[in-house]
């Protein structure tokens, strides 16, 4: 790994293994959607580690006793969409409490900068922490608008959590949001001319939703 990326390698030998999975061309639809899921919620228990705990004192069948719950901030989930709706079922299934946010960004084909056509956030997203949720961080240029767009609307704690990643969209981000953490199952080699990642999985989105 690329000692000047600032980025967290999530590669726990289950997630690695789905992922060989998810990136073989026979892989079809269905399986495909299950393994992303699999893995979101996979990665959610990794990004969860260093979540806060407090006290608390319950009362079992038997007798009283001291546990935990999670403490500080509460979690929302923001897909970028639409790939990202791949993987939000997954974090949701490990934080059912979690509120749902979503981006929606297109590329200007003249400008080919990322605009924004729809935003809908909990109306309380300064008080939690976001997971934002894309399968692929290729050049960054949609993950870095996300971020700045939720800064924009009140957001004051991110982390970025992505399947498949190049190094240019990480430095990307890492140079636009030095704040927020980024997690991610594996950093391929490179981009291809056409801006898809090498060797990757091809287009999350059309493999999720079965589209081409």
């Amino acid at each position: 790994m690329n000692e000047d990326l600032n980025v967290h390698v999530i590669n726990h030998p289950l997630i690695q293994h789905k992922l060989t999975l998810m990136r073989r061309k026979e892989t079809g639809t269905k399986d495909f959607r299950q393994l992303l899921e699999e893995i979101s919620m996979l990665m959610t228990y990794e990004i969860a580690r260093d979540f806060p705990l407090e006290d608390v004192e319950i009362e079992t069948p038997v007798a009283k006793c001291k546990g935990y719950k999670l403490s500080g901030k509460k979690v929302g989930v923001v897909p970028i969409l639409r790939a990202g709706l791949g993987m939000s079922a997954g974090v949701i299934n490990m934080i059912p409490a979690a509120r749902v946010g979503h981006i929606g960004l297109y590329r200007d084909p003249e400008t080919l900068k990322p605009v924004e056509y729809y935003c809908k956030m909990p109306g309380d997203i300064a008080e939690r922490m976001l997971i934002v949720v894309d399968p692929m961080l290729a050049t960054g240029g949609s993950a870095s608008a996300a971020l700045e767009l939720l800064k924009q609307k009140g957001a004051k704690s991110m982390i970025l959590m992505c399947l498949v990643s190049a190094p240019q969209g990480i430095r990307l981000v890492n140079k636009e949001h030095p704040d927020v953490p980024i997690y991610v199952a594996a950093i391929d080699d490179h981009l291809n001319e056409k801006g898809y990642i090498v060797p990757g999985l091809g287009d999350a989105g059309d493999r999720i939703f079965g589209t081409v």
